[in-house]
């Protein structure tokens, strides 16, 4: 059992390059096999036909948390598929315990329609407290890395996502309007303010890796499933960004949080989205 931080420190750098293997492992047998080959007895909606999930999401899943669980003794998952089973597996984000925090296929929707903007990620936190990521694009073959106080890198290549241009407007990806409700679209309503240039997300976890790398300016988000943000947050973070809610603090993965909320390539520009999103 990991009896405290330092010791999971020792861990990430003893084992992250294992943790990073198993998610490679885990999208060669069980997403790679299946993308652009699925079959219609593959794929089941959850709440609604926007919210689908595939054998992939499951096995992928299951695999993750077989392999993590074991390089980690002690530590315990929180993925997706199985909150979907059991509501009251999402507790354990909120206990000491370490915790693995698994999106296996984020970008589900573009998965199914063979898109390749879909990655798996993994995060690892203790005490509410996110210390590690893993965001693995297999499609593109893209694999980014974020250690708390250890930066965030992209293939081997730091991360820094850097400032806005002055004078040019913002890049916004904001929550997809298939998976907002109306309170929500109003919410959202303060970015269509001059200066910025807002469109709807695709992957989660791709829109923050195009923010730790200087690509898109910031996303507003209206949700708080901690698979979705974890991994991308420490990203952002790592690479120089901010995230703030409306309160103005940063963003919690324990939830509770003020939404909407944003990430962005740095704090300036995330105390302007979120002050437009309050306004």
């Amino acid at each position: 059992m990991i009896e405290d931080i330092e010791t999971i420190d020792e861990f990430l750098a003893r084992r992250s390059s294992d943790v990073e293997e198993a998610v490679r492992e885990a999208a060669a047998t069980e997403i790679m096999p299946r993308f652009r080959q699925l079959g219609a007895h593959e794929i089941d909606q959850k709440s609604g036909p926007h919210d689908l999930v595939t054998d992939a999401d499951r096995k992928a899943e299951q695999y993750l948390t077989g392999v993590l669980t074991a390089l980690l003794p002690g530590s315990v998952v929180v993925g997706e598929e199985a909150v979907h089973a059991d509501p009251a597996t999402y507790e354990a984000i909120q206990r000491s315990e370490p915790v693995w925090i698994v999106d296996p296929v984020d970008g589900t929707r573009q998965f199914v329609h063979g898109d390749p903007g879909f990655c798996t990620l993994v995060a690892l936190a203790r005490d509410g407290v996110v210390l590690a990521s893993w965001t693995y694009a297999p499609a593109r073959d893209e694999f980014a890395v974020a250690i708390r106080g250890r930066g965030a890198f992209l293939d081997g290549v730091r991360l820094r996502s850097g400032s806005p241009v002055p004078g040019r407007d913002l890049d916004v990806a904001t929550s997809h309007p298939d998976y907002t409700t109306d309170d929500q679209k109003r919410a959202l309503t303060g970015l269509r303010a001059e200066g910025v240039v807002p469109r709807p997300c695709g992957s989660a976890g791709l829109e923050y890796l195009a923010v730790a790398r200087g690509e898109l300016d910031a996303v507003a988000f209206s949700w708080e499933a901690a698979w979705d943000h974890a991994a991308g947050l420490l990203l952002v973070e790592e690479a120089g960004g901010a995230h703030l809610t409306l309160t103005g603090e940063p963003f919690r993965v324990t939830g509770g949080n003020a939404l909407p909320f944003t990430a962005a390539r740095d704090e300036a520009t995330a105390r302007r989205v979120v002050a437009l999103l309050s306004a």
